[in-house]
């Protein structure tokens, strides 16, 4: 055992002395006191002011009707735990206590938690579940596939339950037409399961049933508790009548929904899913109905379409309309006959025009003058070209004593006879020595 302090040496309004403790050392004697005296137990309680924090660490209090208790649980025990923690669930958890100084509070540590009631609970469950599914009674072939139309549908629950209110008014509003019958028993407690299963077999016996549906509200696994009895889990396999299980909410399951032919996830659903053949079937025949209102209206128009046309024939095949129909002939012949003929006319006088043409082109009177002008003109050409034509330009030709032309002066001889041809005639010329040239030189 931990020593304490002799604190009976001075009294209140005495000398205190050596026997005065910090905080301290004083909350520390406390939390070793406890530590060391109280063992790690089993707590049962209510949880209260549940704070998660962003660390992973979990605070929260646990109480009852005469104390509360604060407690944590840290990050890596609150990743261990299977249980879901909220505010006002009952649970009992295992831990230690221990005092933190700073405040001078003492609180658990958690370790483990466990609702309160469901881990037994939940065991029987698991065990059933196995045992039952090894002898066959949870098997996918032993499933019956829900009647496309039920004509009568038995809901086995409490009649006072908002459970089968809700399950009636949606098969209302679907329009259901089928007839339902509610078959009462009672949901949870004592007998329930056995009341439940002897409604079953009640109405398998009747053989007025197409369709059952055996179900109820949500609730705590204790309220679910009389659909996991293995007496109605086993009524419920047995059954003749295929049937909906509808217990709870979505995330709730029994072990009747697994004996069920279908398991639906509230009673609401089940009606939607009842009443969601029977609407398709209405929308089909609805369908239905109006092709065959479209095929009838077709059929008429169809019919009305080729009477016109048979009459219309009729019309043409009478005698009048065959006359009728000889003069447009003979009209539309003659027509054609004139355009015809005009056509031919008109065609002969444009290859007789053409003709015409092409041998006023080719007569010699054309072609003399053609040549006529191509020969005036080459002669015109000829006399622009001929010395005489030149020589009327102003020009002289000179010639020697033999008539042939002098091109260049270098050839002359001073004293030598030449000849200058003029446009009006000839004049004879003596080709004269240069200014200034001695008469020796010219002789």
């Amino acid at each position: 055992m931990t020593e304490e302090p002799d604190n009976t040496a001075a009294g209140p309004g005495g000398d205190p002395g050596g026997c005065v403790e910090t905080v301290s050392e004083f909350t520390r004697r406390v939390k070793r006191i406890l530590e060391a005296g109280i063992a790690p137990c089993w707590v049962r309680g209510e949880i209260s002011n549940l704070r998660a924090q962003a660390s992973g660490h979990v605070y929260f209090s646990l109480k009852d009707a005469g104390a509360q208790l604060s407690a944590v649980l840290f990050r890596g025990d609150a990743a261990r735990q299977g249980a879901r923690l909220r505010d006002g669930a009952q649970v009992v958890v295992f831990g230690e206590i221990s005092v933190y100084e700073v405040r001078g509070q003492y609180q658990l540590i958690v370790r483990v938690i466990v609702e309160d009631g469901v881990g037994r609970l939940q065991k029987e469950f698991e065990a059933l579940k196995q045992r039952l599914a090894a002898e066959g009674l949870f098997a996918p072939e032993r499933k019956r596939a829900l009647p496309a139309m039920p004509v009568t549908v038995g809901f086995i629950t409490s009649p006072t339950g908002a459970a089968v209110q809700d399950f009636l008014r949606i098969m209302t509003r679907r329009g259901w037409r089928g007839r339902l019958v509610v078959l009462p028993a009672r949901v949870q407690g004592d007998g329930a399961a056995a009341e439940l299963a002897a409604m079953l077999a009640l109405a398998g016996e009747l053989g007025i049933f197409d369709l059952l549906v055996i179900g109820r509200g949500g609730g705590s696994l204790e309220d679910l508790w009389a659909f996991n009895e293995e007496v109605l889990v086993r009524a419920v396999a047995a059954c003749p009548v295929p049937v909906i299980s509808a217990v709870g909410h979505e995330i709730d399951f029994t072990l009747c929904d697994f004996a069920a032919d279908v398991r639906a996830e509230t009673p609401s659903a089940a009606a939607e899913l009842i009443t969601s053949l029977f609407v398709a079937q209405v929308e089909r025949a609805g369908r239905a109905g109006e092709a065959m209102a479209a095929a009838v209206t077709e059929a008429y128009t169809r019919g009305c379409e080729q009477a016109a046309q048979l009459r219309a024939r009729l019309r043409l095949l009478t005698p009048a309309a065959q006359v009728e129909r000889g003069w447009l002939r003979l009209d539309d012949l003659t027509n054609r006959l004139h355009s015809t003929l005009d056509a031919s006319a008109v065609a002969k006088r444009q290859q007789l025009a053409m003709a015409r043409t092409l041998l006023a082109q080719r007569t010699p009177e054309t072609r003399v003058q053609l040549e006529s002008h191509r020969l005036l003109s080459l002669w015109k050409r000829l006399q622009a070209a001929s010395p005489a034509s030149v020589l009327h330009r102003g020009f002289v030709l000179l010639r020697d004593a033999d008539g042939r032309p002098v091109p260049r002066r270098a050839g002359l001889q001073p004293g030598q006879d030449l000849t200058a041809e003029f446009a009006d005639g000839t004049q004879p010329l003596r080709v004269e020595p240069p200014a200034g040239t001695p008469r020796e030189k010219i002789n």
